[in-house]
C-alpha cells in the first residue's frame, strides 16, 4: 500500500447492527491479503478522543444540552482525524472506522433537533476535508438492534447514553441513516444486516473490493 493513497471506509447504523463485528471481519480479510489496515472507532480512536468518549457515553455531558454534546463529539472527531485517520490514509493504509460524521448528523441532528446549519458547521470543522471514500450503512430494524445490543452487553450492564432511549427514537435514526445513504449513493451503500453473518460479511467485502478497484483505476489514469 506504500505506493498509493489509502482508503477511508466508515460503518454506520443504529445500535446493535453489527458494525464492530463487520469491522473486525473486514480487517482480518484485508490484512490476510497483504493490506495495511487500521481499525478505529468513534467517539474515540485517539487518546484525546477516548477521554471524551467516556464523558459522552456515560451521559455526563447530557445535562449541558445537545449543543454541548455535539460540540464534544466534534472536538473528539477533530483530534481523531488529525492524529490518526489522516496520517494513516496519507501513508497508504486502509482505515476502517466504526461510526463517523453521519452518526452526528443522525443522533445530534435528526433526533437531537439541532439546526442543520449548526451540524454542518461542526462537521466542516471536525472533518476538515476527510470525507469517507465509502460508507457502509448496516440496516437493521431498531427493535432487533436493541435486542442484540442488550444481549451483547449482558444482563448486568446498564444501557449507555443512547441505548436507553425509546425504540421509536432508534427507528427514527434508522430511517435517517437510510435517508443519508439514498441522498449520497456514490459514497453510501446499504447492507441488510438482518441476514446471516456470513452473508453480510460477503456483501461488505464485495462493496469494498469494488471501491478498491475503482480507486486503482482512477489512480492509474491519473499517473498515465
Amino acid at each position: 500500500m506504500s505506493e498509493r493513497r489509502g482508503i477511508f471506509i466508515t460503518f454506520e447504523g443504529g445500535e446493535g447492527t453489527g458494525k464492530s463485528t463487520q469491522v473486525r471481519a473486514l480487517k482480518e480479510t484485508l490484512t490476510e491479503r497483504g493490506y495495511d489496515v487500521l481499525a478505529t472507532r468513534e467517539p474515540g480512536g485517539s487518546p484525546g478522543a477516548e477521554a471524551v468518549r467516556h464523558v459522552l457515553l456515560s451521559g455526563a455531558a447530557e445535562e449541558f444540552g445537545i449543543r454541548m454534546e455535539a460540540t464534544l463529539f466534534a472536538a473528539a472527531r477533530s483530534d481523531h482525524v488529525e492524529e490518526i485517520i489522516r496520517p494513516a490514509v496519507t501513508n497508504g493504509m486502509i482505515v476502517l472506522c466504526d461510526r463517523f460524521m453521519d452518526s452526528t448528523r443522525v443522533y445530534q441532528g435528526v433526533t437531537g433537533n439541532l439546526e442543520p446549519q449548526f451540524v454542518k458547521a461542526l462537521e466542516r470543522i471536525a472533518v476538515n476535508g476527510m470525507i469517507p471514500d465509502l460508507t457502509i450503512v448496516i440496516d437493521v430494524p431498531a427493535a432487533t438492534g436493541l435486542e442484540r445490543a442488550a444481549l451483547r452487553a449482558g444482563s448486568e450492564a446498564a444501557p449507555d447514553r443512547f441505548e436507553k432511549e425509546t425504540v421509536a427514537t432508534h427507528e427514527m435514526r434508522r430511517q435517517a441513516f437510510l435517508d443519508i445513504a439514498r441522498a449520497e449513493p456514490d459514497r453510501c451503500k446499504i447492507v441488510d444486516g438482518t441476514r446471516p453473518l456470513a452473508e453480510v460479511t460477503a456483501d461488505i467485502l464485495a462493496l469494498v473490493d469494488l471501491r478498491l478497484d475503482q480507486m486503482d483505476r482512477f489512480l492509474g489514469s491519473a499517473r498515465s
